[in-house]
C-alpha cells in the first residue's frame, strides 16, 4: 500500500482527493492546505507520494527539491486540457503528470508505476531535457513540446528557427543548425567534431569540418574559475566567448560570480538587469523555456548572448542550486557553448550540511563547476599568483581531474627573463601541469578593450593576448586557428611598391 498526501489548489482539491481514495493500492494520509503544511508532512515521512497542482501558492522548484530530499515521489494533477498547467508541472520537474478527470484505471496504473512498474502514467521530462513523454493526450503534448523546444514535436524535439533556415539571421541564432534535427545533449560529453566555421573571422583558416559534424556535436559548458586575487577570470571568459562566436558557435556567457559580477561592465552593458537572477527565478517557478531564456539573455555587441550577474554581492541567496542547474540544462538546448564566469570561493558551507534546504553562499560556483564539461583554471604570472594557482589546482581537484590551466599577465618584469619558460617550469615542478595556456600581459590592448566595452578580437586583433585566447578557443572547439599578420603583410607590400 502506497501512502499519499495531497497539496492541491481549491479548484481540483476535492477531485484529487476522491481519485486518490478510490485508487486501489493507495491510501490518502493527509490533505495539506499549503506549502508549509506539505513540507512539514514530508519531513515527518508520513507518505511516499505527494500529489500537487500547478496552482498551489508557493509551489516552486525549491519545494520539489525538498520533497525529493525527503524521499517522496511527486505527481502533478491538472484539469483536462489545461496545457499551461501541464507545461508548468513538467518544467518544475514532477515525476508524473495526470489529469484529475483520468479514469480509476489510469490512476491505478500511475500508483503501480510509482511502485516500480512501467505503466501508462505520464512521466515528467528527464533531467537531460530529451523531449517530452506522452500523456495520452497527443495533440496537447505536441503543442506543449513545440512551445518548450521551439520546434516540431515529430522531429524528436528539435527546435526550429522561426526566421527560416538562414544561419545569419538573429532568429536562427537560437538554433544554429537550422533545418536539421538537434541531437540529445548529454552531460559530461567531451569534445565533439570540428565544424565549418560559417561566418567566422576572415583572419582564420583551416580546421573546418562538415556541417554534419556540427549537428552531431553536443552542447558544452565551459566554466572559468580561478583563485582569489583577480587573476583575470572575467577577461578570459569574455574573450573566450567572443572567439568561440567568431568560430561560428552560438554562445551564452553566464556571469555566475556572486562576489563581484563584472561581465556587464566589461561589455558595456551598463543598464543591464541581473539576467541570471531573472533566469533562475523563471526556473524556480517552472516558467523557464527556450523563448524565456532567450529573452533574458540578449545578444551583446560581440555576438554572444549574455546572462549578466548580480549587481550586489548581498543578493547571492537569489541563486539556488536546483534553479541554476535547470538554467544550464535549458541553455544547452539554446546554444552550442555555454561559458560561465565563476567566483573564486569553493567553500562548501559544511556547517549547513545538515540543513540541505538552506541557501549556500558559494552554490553558484560549485554548481557551475559540477555541471561543466571543461574547467579552465586561471592564475596570474607573478610569485603570489602562481602560488595561489598551485593551491587552487588542488582545490578544484574535487570537481575535475583534468582542468585546463590558463596563466595571464605573463611578463618578464614579474618573473624574470624568459617569462614563458619560467612559468611553465614552475607549474610543471609544483603542480605537474603540462602545456598551460600563457597569455601575455598586453596591458595597452586590454585597457583599450575595457575602455570601449568590447572584446580583444574587435579592438586589438593582432594582440598577443588575443592570439593566445583565440588558440584556446580553437582547442575547445576542435578547430585549428590561424591568425594572419595583416599589419606585417601590408608593410611588406608597401615596401615592395616603393622599391
Amino acid at each position: 500500500m502506497i501512502t499519499v498526501l495531497t497539496a492541491v489548489g481549491p479548484q481540483l482539491e476535492a477531485q484529487a482527493a476522491v481519485r486518490v481514495e478510490a485508487t486501489s493500492g493507495a491510501r490518502l494520509v493527509r490533505r495539506c492546505a499549503d506549502v508549509p503544511d506539505l513540507l512539514s508532512a514530508a519531513a515527518a515521512h508520513i507518505a511516499q507520494v505527494a500529489v500537487l497542482s500547478a496552482d498551489l501558492p508557493g509551489l516552486d522548484r525549491g519545494v520539489l527539491g525538498a520533497l525529493t530530499d525527503d524521499g517522496l515521489r511527486t505527481v502533478g494533477v491538472h484539469a483536462a486540457g489545461d496545457e499551461e498547467a501541464q507545461r508548468r508541472l513538467r518544467q518544475l520537474g514532477v515525476d508524473r503528470v495526470i489529469s484529475a478527470q483520468a479514469t480509476a484505471e489510469e490512476w491505478s496504473e500511475l500508483v503501480a508505476g510509482l511502485g516500480g512498474s512501467d505503466t501508462g502514467a505520464t512521466a515528467a521530462p528527464p533531467a537531460t531535457g530529451d523531449g517530452l513523454p506522452d500523456t495520452g493526450e497527443g495533440a496537447v503534448d505536441e503543442a506543449i513540446e513545440r512551445e518548450l523546444l521551439g520546434g516540431d514535436a515529430s522531429a524528436g524535439g528539435a527546435p526550429s528557427a522561426p526566421g527560416g533556415d538562414d544561419p545569419g539571421s538573429d532568429d536562427a541564432r537560437l538554433r544554429p543548425d537550422a533545418g536539421s534535427a538537434r541531437p540529445h545533449r548529454s552531460r559530461r560529453s567531451r569534445r565533439g567534431g570540428a565544424e565549418d566555421p560559417h561566418g567566422a573571422d576572415p583572419d582564420r583558416a583551416g580546421g573546418a569540418g562538415p556541417d554534419e559534424d556540427r549537428a552531431a556535436a553536443p552542447a558544452r559548458v565551459v566554466a572559468v574559475w580561478g583563485p582569489a586575487g583577480s587573476p583575470g577570470r572575467t577577461t578570459v571568459a569574455v574573450n573566450l566567448a567572443a572567439e568561440l562566436a567568431r568560430l561560428g558557435r552560438s554562445v551564452l556567457l553566464v556571469d555566475a560570480d556572486t562576489y563581484g559580477a563584472s561581465v556587464g561592465q566589461a561589455l558595456a552593458l551598463l543598464d543591464e538587469a541581473p539576467g541570471l537572477a531573472a533566469a533562475t527565478r523563471l526556473a524556480d517557478t517552472g516558467d523557464l523555456d527556450l523563448p524565456h531564456l532567450a529573452a533574458v539573455a540578449p545578444t551583446g555587441p560581440t555576438g554572444v548572448r549574455v546572462l549578466t550577474g548580480l549587481p550586489r554581492a548581498d543578493r547571492w541567496s537569489e541563486i539556488r542550486e536546483d534553479a541554476l542547474r535547470e538554467v544550464l540544462r535549458v541553455a544547452r538546448l539554446l546554444v552550442d557553448v555555454v561559458v560561465i564566469d565563476t567566483g573564486f570561493c569553493l567553500e562548501e558551507d559544511e556547517e549547513l550540511s545538515y540543513d540541505t534546504r538552506a541557501p549556500r553562499r558559494n552554490v553558484a560556483t560549485t554548481t557551475s563547476l559540477r555541471e561543466a564539461d571543461d574547467i579552465l583554471v586561471v592564475g596570474s604570472a607573478d610569485p603570489v599568483g602562481l602560488q595561489r594557482l598551485v593551491r587552487g589546482l588542488d582545490e578544484v581537484g574535487a570537481f575535475t581531474s583534468e582542468p585546463r590551466v590558463v596563466v595571464t599577465k605573463v611578463r618578464a618584469s614579474a618573473v624574470g627573463a624568459g617569462a614563458d619558460k619560467r612559468v611553465a617550469e614552475t607549474l610543471q615542478r609544483f603542480a605537474g601541469v603540462e602545456s598551460p595556456t600563457l597569455v601575455p600581459d598586453d596591458r595597452a590592448a586590454l585597457d583599450s578593450a575595457m575602455l570601449e566595452g568590447r572584446a580583444l578580437c574587435e579592438v586589438a586583433p593582432g594582440s598577443g593576448a588575443r592570439r593566445a585566447l583565440a588558440a584556446l578557443a580553437g582547442e575547445l572547439a576542435g578547430v585549428e586557428v590561424v591568425l594572419r599578420r595583416r599589419g606585417l603583410t601590408r608593410r611588406r607590400r608597401a615596401s615592395a611598391a616603393t622599391a
